[in-house]
């Protein structure tokens, strides 16, 4: 395996996904992944938002816990569905009120078993709307998403990049892409992205697969390409968890080192929860653990 840390000489800037927990056992794995993960100094960490905003109460009790109980920077993600423009914009007021100044903002997908997206009669459309109304509510840090194989719903690769643009044109200050396995569809898009005028940081989101069954029901859903070669890697690993580790461990580091070949220098983990798999490729990746004192002191410096 190669170590780009030991060759780049550069150490990566990375955030860290994470869902709001369902259950007492489920927020005792969050919290377990949050504080294995924290002293890596991420850049921020960012919490999802249900379908059809279905874990609102949840993903703000969660950021706000964040917020308040560790040293990390939280992102609130927020969407445009199943909800007005004055219950969305009141959400991020609330954001704003308990000292949350990022969010991620997101178009959304339509709660499970409600079919096609359809924007709510009083609500915002699409993700560029919620944008500029968040612009005009406070001054947050805006991040949107971005999809190097295109959005399932676009109507065509040039549509779904029409569509970025207008998230960035509205206020939005970074895009993190939807997860992919090659790394060529993420250089395509960026050299697209950057031919349309599109300036801000387009940041790969990872994805370190740990049950290839399930990554590829995500991928089936978001329009991510799921190589043979990764498939047959897993297979046949079915019941055994800790070469499957192994195997994504592997796949996730020579990824990120052709990412930073490229002049990549900053990475999105989809953690699910989890942080051992994350842990890992932050390592090899160059990171090391930072003390609270520390973090504290650089955020100040800066």
């Amino acid at each position: 395996m190669k170590v780009p840390s030991l060759h780049s000489g550069a150490t990566p800037q990375v955030s860290f996904e994470f869902f709001p927990p369902k259950t007492e056992k489920m927020e005792e794995a969050l919290w377990n992944a949050i504080r294995r993960l924290a002293p890596l100094a991420p850049r921020f960490v960012s919490v999802t938002y249900g379908a059809g905003g279905s874990t609102r109460q949840r993903t703000h009790a969660t950021v706000v816990r964040i917020l308040k109980e560790t040293d990390l920077t939280p992102a609130a993600h927020l969407t445009c569905v199943g909800a007005t423009r004055d219950e969305v914009l009141a959400v991020a007021r609330d954001y704003w009120q308990a000292g949350v100044r990022h969010i991620v903002a997101l178009r959304g997908d339509a709660p499970e078993g409600a079919g096609s997206y359809r924007p709510h009669p009083d609500g915002f459309a699409y993700a560029g709307d919620l944008v500029a109304a968040l612009k005009s509510a406070g001054d947050f840090e805006i991040s949107v998403a971005a999809y190097p194989e295109t959005h399932p719903e676009a109507a065509n690769p040039q549509a779904d990049l029409d569509n970025l643009k207008r998230k960035i044109d509205a206020g939005a200050t970074r895009a993190i892409t939807q997860f992919f396995f090659d790394t060529d569809h993420y250089f395509r898009f960026l050299d697209r992205a950057r031919a349309a005028g599109i300036r801000v940081p387009i940041v790969p989101g990872i994805l370190p697969v740990t049950n290839f069954a399930q990554v590829r029901k995500f991928a089936a859903m978001c329009g991510t390409s799921v190589p043979g070669w990764l498939a047959a890697l897993f297979e046949g690993l079915e019941e055994d968890a800790e070469t499957r580790n192994l195997v994504a461990a592997s796949v996730v580091a020579e990824q990120c080192h052709r990412l930073q070949e490229g002049g990549v220098e900053e990475f999105h983990f989809y953690t699910l929860n989890r942080a051992d798999l994350t842990y890992a490729i932050s390592h090899i990746l160059g990171l090391r653990p930072v003390d609270s004192a520390t973090r504290r002191d650089e955020d100040g410096a800066r």
